[in-house]
């Protein structure tokens, strides 16, 4: 009954909690991924917390991958080691478990089937390029390698990747896959390979030549009905992936491409900070309930683009956006299930991770709120 009385509360508005500082934020986040650590029988994160059947889902070497970087960052930022110790023993554990080909499987541990997937690879890159940037240890570096060569060797010589699609989504051919890019982006920067750095321009370029007039990417939604409507979710992975890529390869087309993209999704932001969860081709939004992690992205995404671009107006939006997620992160109860998680949607019954806490909710949140406290530092320092 648990996920019932929790939909009732956000229905009613009573799981709207009063904002206390980022830092007091950032710790309970922080914690839950060591809870989510724990929950599982191995090293890595589950995937999330399931409030209907109260249990953990097994690990999920996907995410795992890039929770892996905003734990070093939190150690860092607040000298708390035991948090760079878990990341640490992630990495380890993503070692472990990648496929004889280099490639990372999709899906969660417990899954059937097992098989490398491009996305779910590209995604580990970010753990594994930054666990060695932190630690030197050359374990981690041929992991990223072998990841990296295994994502070059796949794609399609147009920039594509049309092999080895994920068995767990509908969606075949996927413009998020720029996320992928921006993981051989970290490569590239981690070990200063140049095939790394090539092959996600080629992807970039890609994605861009399809895009329509508006900036609308096809085919940029985890389900099949992805020419009618994409989630934000996935819209702000594409958008970090292009930009990031822009500025790894020192293209301002790419940087102002992402810029129009993160425009018009904070167009319809609401007044309360939230987005609603789809939009159509038109830049329209299509339902009414939020995707939590697709907040914090964009939060991330408008802060990375007024740095990057000096569109201040940008700022408001961003902070607006982590505002909304702070007011809905659960500081009060008992229960360490669920004690500084973030939900997947608001309501909790929406249609993305219905009635679950997944992991990668928390981890943008996370970066989303440090990247506003730096951002802060720095706008002051100057």
């Amino acid at each position: 009954m648990n996920h019932i009385k929790q939909l009732v509360k956000d229905k009613l508005g009573m799981s709207v909690f009063p904002t206390q500082s980022i830092e007091t934020h950032l710790k309970a986040a922080a914690d839950w991924l060591l809870q989510a650590q724990l929950g599982t029988a191995d090293d890595g994160v589950a995937h999330s917390f399931d409030i209907r059947a109260q249990k953990w889902l097994a690990s999920y070497p996907e995410t795992t991958g890039y929770v892996i970087p905003t734990l070093y960052d939190y150690a860092k930022y607040y000298n708390a080691p035991i948090y760079a110790e878990a990341a640490r023993r992630m990495t380890e554990w993503e070692c472990d478990i990648q496929l004889p080909d280099g490639g990372v499987r999709a899906g969660t541990m417990d899954a059937e089937i097992v098989a490398p997937t491009i996305f779910n690879t590209g995604q580990a890159l970010f753990g594994w390029a930054k666990a060695y940037l932190e630690t030197r240890d050359d374990r981690y570096r041929i992991a990223l390698n072998r990841a990296a060569d295994w994502l070059v060797a796949a794609q399609d010589e147009d920039g594509a990747w049309r092999r080895f699609p994920s068995p767990f989504t509908t969606s075949k051919l996927n413009s998020y896959n720029t996320r992928s890019a921006f993981g051989l982006v970290r490569a590239y920067e981690a070990v200063g390979n140049t095939r790394y750095l090539e092959a996600a321009i080629a992807n970039v370029e890609w994605t861009l030549a399809r895009a329509q007039a508006n900036g609308w990417l096809p085919d940029n939604c985890l389900s099949d009905n992805a020419d009618l409507t994409a989630l934000t979710h996935t819209i702000a992975y594409s958008i970090r992936g292009i930009l990031e890529v822009g500025v790894a390869a020192e293209r301002p087309d790419y940087i102002d491409r992402a810029l129009k993209m993160a425009k018009a999704v904070a167009v319809q932001q609401r007044e309360d900070g939230a987005l609603n969860a789809f939009y159509t081709p038109e830049w329209k939004t299509a339902v009414t309930w939020s995707c939590v992690t697709g907040n914090s992205q964009m939060a991330i995404n408008w802060l990375r683009l007024a740095q990057l671009t000096g569109e201040t107006s940008l700022i408001a939006h961003a902070k607006k956006a982590n505002r909304f997620n702070m007011n809905i992160q659960n500081l009060i109860t008992d229960d360490l299930h669920v004690r500084g998680a973030m939900k997947g949607s608001h309501p909790i019954n929406g249609g993305y991770m219905t009635y679950r806490y997944p992991n990668w909710a928390t981890k943008f949140f996370m970066d989303g709120l440090m990247l506003e406290q730096l951002f802060d530092k720095v706008k002051n320092i100057g």
